[in-house]
């Protein structure tokens, strides 16, 4: 027997006993009890999975750091190149048979669009295509892959077991949470993300199955690198200092309005370069520069927030082409001003250049510069006595709640990964201001906003328009109504007419071009009247069409519609083509009946 054949043969044995083993499954354990083992299955592989892709990472960063270091600034210069150009080949070469999808979004329209089904490929071309781009320095962070790693394990472990849409969705949003807890080793914050982002409609049971999967993870990661993120005693908070954390939450969430609009602008730039090896050229180009000028843009940026919780502010400058001004105060202070700003296009550029990685890392990062900046500039310039790693904590927080519409990730994972605690109430009160300013000025986050524009997005406002924006005029067609051509007879039609089961028809030209409907209570009408005279009166069927009060086109969105049937307070309108050929009818009925499906599918995940 050949290779390919023996292959095949163990392929159909797998799966065979698999059934076998669902079968039993099923019989022997509860939907719930099942789902708890498969959370912590789930769990187990997202905790791996942390684990390698910082292995991987922190591997290549140090080797390249490695090097002679009195070639730093061209190795800052030409690495980040080389780590987007490594991605893209990658990508290009080896991920074919389906569209790599960057970041957190694809997660939210996998649940919304295709059934919370990911691409097998997720589960290891995550890790290696992030590992090249932020081990060679790429200014993006690692939790947007292994998130979407995670949910990768979790939808195709679904597949395996034969859930169903709603426990599948489970399980994503489970191996999502188990990517964030183990990168972060932050199990709280991994359940609420999830929580958050992936299951806005949960329902209380999904707790547990979120909280093995974090747990399990967590436990993996901390055996395997048990070393924390960041280094952080918090001393508490002063009273007096209030206001001066709403002050800096409202600068952060206008910061958050200014990068999302960014994130718009720089993408829309990036996509009118169509050739991606342009893209990596230029990318790679600027991303070079910043990173040569600003050293602390190289990679995901934590060493130096930790440098600054350590009250070290000068370190950006010593290892910067600006070391002469290293202990200057407003050296320090207009450098990681700059560098802030510098941080906000480098991430930016590194992925639509053709990098993968995700903008929560830098997020947590820009949110620190910031409560930097504010506090040692307050410090120096005003005078005041504000604790300055207090600031950039809880500058953390604030721009990742804001960046990500997420306020209480934002607050438990800061809390969690530098031991703030005692920093809860300025936590709370920095991410909900920063959060409220950019809702204000941008409905949806950095993640959904192109969605909720395709009209790809579940959310909890707008939720009929945004169900129904998942339906289009083709599927709900219905062709099984008659249409006459205009030019044929009444007389000739009478049969049809008495046998036919609706009682509405449209009138078409040979070519198929709509002209108008008659109705078989004023066709039996005219049959009435015309009585014995009806063989000589050759009335045509395009004498008796009416003209349709609306107009239904197969591109229409269906809410507008739905908007059109209420202001006629008209059941069904006849569907044409674009260029006027009648294809069919929609009913309310149709359209009510695949609301409520939608609807089913969209609650309850338990």
């Amino acid at each position: 027997m050949k290779a390919g054949g023996r292959f095949r043969h163990m392929y159909l044995r797998s799966m065979v006993h698999l059934r076998k083993v669902n079968v039993w499954r099923k019989r022997q354990l509860s939907g719930a009890n099942f789902l708890i083992i498969a959370a912590a299955f789930v769990g187990l592989l997202g905790g791996l999975a942390g684990a390698l892709l910082k292995l991987l990472t922190h591997t290549i960063e140090h080797s390249i750091q490695g090097i002679d270091w009195g070639l730093k600034y061209y190795i800052l210069l030409i690495f980040p190149s080389i780590g987007i150009l490594l991605t893209v080949v990658y990508i290009s070469g080896f991920i074919r048979k389906s569209k790599f999808e960057h970041g957190l979004s694809q997660l939210i329209y996998s649940i919304s669009k295709s059934g919370s089904k990911i691409p097998i490929h997720n589960t290891y071309s995550q890790i290696i295509s992030s590992a090249l781009t932020v081990g060679f320095g790429g200014s993006a962070g690692l939790e947007a892959p292994i998130a979407v790693t995670g949910a990768a394990i979790g939808s195709n472990s679904s597949k395996i077991f034969g859930l169903n849409y709603r426990d599948r969705t489970l399980l994503l949003a489970c191996g999502a949470a188990a990517g964030i807890a183990s990168v972060f080793n932050s199990p709280i914050a991994g359940m609420v993300l999830a929580l958050e982002l992936l299951l806005p409609q949960f329902s209380i049971p999904a707790f547990i199955p979120l909280l093995i999967a974090s747990a399990v993870a967590t436990v993996v990661s901390q055996f395997l690198s048990p070393e924390p993120l960041f280094v952080f005693v918090a001393e508490g908070w002063r009273f007096d200092a209030l206001p001066y954390y709403i002050l800096m939450a409202l600068g952060i969430g206008y910061f958050c309005s200014y990068f999302t609009k960014l994130n718009t602008w720089v993408g829309a730039l990036f996509h009118s370069i169509k050739n991606k090896w342009t893209k990596v050229i230029v990318g790679g180009l600027v991303l070079g520069i910043l990173i040569a000028v600003f050293p602390a843009l190289y990679g995901e940026g934590y060493i130096t927030i930790q440098e600054l919780l350590n009250g070290n502010y000068s370190y950006m400058l010593q290892v910067s082409f600006f070391k002469d001004f290293a202990h200057t105060d407003w050296s320090v202070f207009l450098f990681a001003l700059l560098t802030l700003f510098g941080k906000s296009i480098a991430a930016l550029v590194t992925v639509q250049a053709g990098g993968n990685g995700g903008s929560f890392g830098p997020s947590l990062v820009m949110g620190g510069f910031i409560g930097f900046v504010f506090a040692y500039g307050l410090n120096t310039f005003a005078g005041t006595q504000l604790n300055v790693t207090n600031f950039i904590v809880v500058g953390m927080a604030a721009c990742l709640s804001g960046v990500m519409h997420a306020p209480l990730t934002g607050i438990f994972l800061i809390a969690e990964i530098t031991g703030g605690y005692k920093l809860m109430v300025p936590l709370m009160i920095g991410a909900a201001i920063a959060y409220y300013v950019n809702r204000r000025h941008n409905k949806y986050s950095i993640y959904t906003q192109s969605l909720a524009k395709e009209g790809n997005l579940l959310s909890l406002e707008d939720r009929d328009r945004t169900l129904l924006a998942a339906v289009d005029v083709g599927q709900l067609l219905e062709t099984d109504y008659m249409a006459f051509l205009a030019e044929s007879k009444l007389s000739d039609n009478i049969s049809k007419i008495l046998d036919a089961k609706k009682n509405i028809f449209a009138v078409v030209e040979a070519d198929g071009t709509f002209t108008g409907l008659v109705f078989s209570e004023q066709l039996l009408e005219d049959v009435v009247k015309l009585k014995d005279k009806l063989e000589e009166a050759s009335v045509l069927m395009k004498d008796l069409a009416q003209p349709a009060l609306e107009l239904v086109y197969l591109d229409t969105p269906i809410y507008e519609v739905i908007q059109q049937m209420e202001r006629k307070n008209i059941r069904t309108l006849p569907v044409l083509n674009r260029d006027g050929q009648f294809a069919g009818f929609i009913t309310k009925n149709a359209i009510f009946s695949k609301y409520r499906q939608e609807i089913n599918k969209s609650l309850n995940y338990f």
